[in-house]
């Protein structure tokens, strides 16, 4: 069967995956209309505005939506013409853990999807392929095509495909534009198969024919799964090992790059941190926990809670050593943390750690100050909010400050935390920055970022994280 003709695509969901996915395929597809929709308007907005303000920062999307918006690619927050006219419809919308009933802590909530689908069948009045891009558990897409079956209208038939996104924030759009492999799942049916060639069509207008692989439905839906748990392996394996080192006198540089030059393993992913964020990571790596306790395989569910575990115990250990090099206490002073994004050119704060050290700090009763230069400040007290529930907003801010550069962070502050890799946390005045600090004046980095030894040479107290130094060198 011959690949369908695609004009008009729908993505239902404007975030971080819609928008960037598919203000990419509307610039490289200029022949097929893209609408973005999305519920909440004053996301809309921001993705229509003038100025290109847009909701989400992301390296080189400004560009990408000046050149295509208007001319294909539109944002609406009427979902119901987005549907109506799409021959083909991304499901893009949010997939949180669940924080309550059963699988709570570990299992993806799928109502989002569950009423995205629903309102497809509802709607549509012509057969469409339903792409399910959203992170999900295996065999969503048996009940995504359940509910549309259920409910659809005479003469329409959903074709349900899986296309998980394997991008990396921060360099989504370079990502998008040469991605190591597209991967699409259908049933193994002809139907499915013929979708399967009409998506793989969509993408073939800029990606090789060899990067572009077809497999089946389930193995689509876990590969993504498989994929995070494995990145997110490898970061707890070097913090892991980050620790022996600072108990050893090693340096976790020199062992990561020893480690990463055999061929089998490479280099990537093995730098230590103060732990891993985001939104899929943790997500997906408990998504297997989940599923894994579901198909009554404990052991395998207790291997990758352990990758969480060790990123827990990462963070809570980071901020043990601060308040232990500090006199064992913080109570009073104040503690600069640099950056709050969970990694450097994103604005995303989904499982930041500077979340994790900032709470951790308030709990000990320090003064907290933070600077990151792209996340918002609602966003910094929302997410300080939700990790003290039992802490009222006004006295988180009575002792946190949320600042707009290094220097303003730093006056009169006990210790500076590196807790995101943003690039100009390397080009700071250093010795301005330590002229205006209490002494002694410590820097704690988590990032592996600045050159100790010439932050010493101005006067700071430095410790990296996997290294084991201490301060009677100094």
């Amino acid at each position: 069967m011959a690949p369908r003709k695609i004009t008009k695509i729908c993505c239902l969901g404007a975030g971080y995956v819609g928008g960037p996915t598919c203000a990419v395929v509307a610039l490289k597809c200029p022949q097929i209309e893209v609408t973005i929709v999305d519920f909440n308007q004053a996301r809309i907005d921001a993705w229509n505005s003038p100025n290109y303000d847009l909701p989400i920062y992301e390296p080189g999307l400004v560009e990408v939506v000046r050149e295509a918006r208007g001319r294909n690619l539109f944002f609406s927050t009427d979902v119901d013409k987005g549907i109506l006219e799409a021959d083909l419809i991304f499901v893009s919308v949010n997939t949180p853990t669940k924080k309550s009933g059963v699988g709570a802590g570990f299992a993806a909530d799928l109502k989002f999807v569950e009423a995205a689908t629903r309102q497809i069948a509802r709607v549509a009045t012509s057969s469409k392929i339903v792409v399910e891009k959203s992170t999900v558990p295996c065999r969503t897409a048996e009940s995504m095509r359940t509910i549309l079956e259920a409910n659809s209208k005479p003469g329409c038939r959903f074709d349900i495909l899986s296309n998980p996104e394997f991008l990396a924030e921060g360099t989504a759009i370079d990502d998008l534009f040469a991605p190591d492999r597209v991967l699409i799942g259908s049933l193994q049916t002809p139907e499915g198969k013929e979708a399967c060639e009409t998506l793989a069509s969509v993408y073939a207008n800029w990606v090789p024919q060899d990067r572009i692989l077809t497999v089946g439905l389930w193995s689509s839906e876990l590969s993504k799964l498989a994929a995070n748990a494995m990145l997110a392996q490898r970061i707890s394996s070097i913090n892991a090992l980050s620790a022996i080192c600072e108990a050893t006198g090693a340096n976790i540089d020199e062992v990561a790059f020893a480690v990463g030059k055999d061929s089998r393993m490479g280099p990537k992913f093995l730098r230590a941190s103060v732990g891993f964020g985001g939104s899929c990571f943790q997500k997906d790596i408990l998504n297997l926990v989940y599923l894994s306790e579901s198909l009554s395989l404990p052991e395998v569910a207790a291997y990758w809670r352990q990758v969480v575990e060790m990123n827990d115990y990462q963070k809570s250990r980071f901020s043990k050593r601060v308040v232990d090099t500090l006199f064992n206490t913080i109570t009073g002073k104040r503690i600069a943390v640099l950056g709050f994004a969970f990694k450097a050119d994103t604005g995303d704060t989904r499982e930041s750690a500077s979340i994790t050290l900032i709470r951790n700090f308030l709990l000990e009763k320090a003064r907290v100050s933070v600077y990151d230069p792209k996340v918002e400040e609602s966003q910094i007290w929302m997410d300080l909010q939700e990790a003290l529930p039992t802490s009222p907003l006004a006295e988180i801010q009575k002792n946190t400050e949320i600042t707009h550069s290094v220097m303003e962070a730093t006056k009169d502050a006990e210790a500076v935390v590196i807790a995101t890799e943003w690039p100009e946390f390397k080009k700071v005045d250093w010795p301005a920055v330590y002229a205006q600090m209490n002494k002694p004046a410590f820097i704690f980095d988590g990032r592996l970022l600045v050159d100790a030894q010439e932050l010493r040479k101005i006067g700071f107290r430095v410790l990296t994280i996997g290294r084991g130094e201490s301060f009677d060198i100094l």
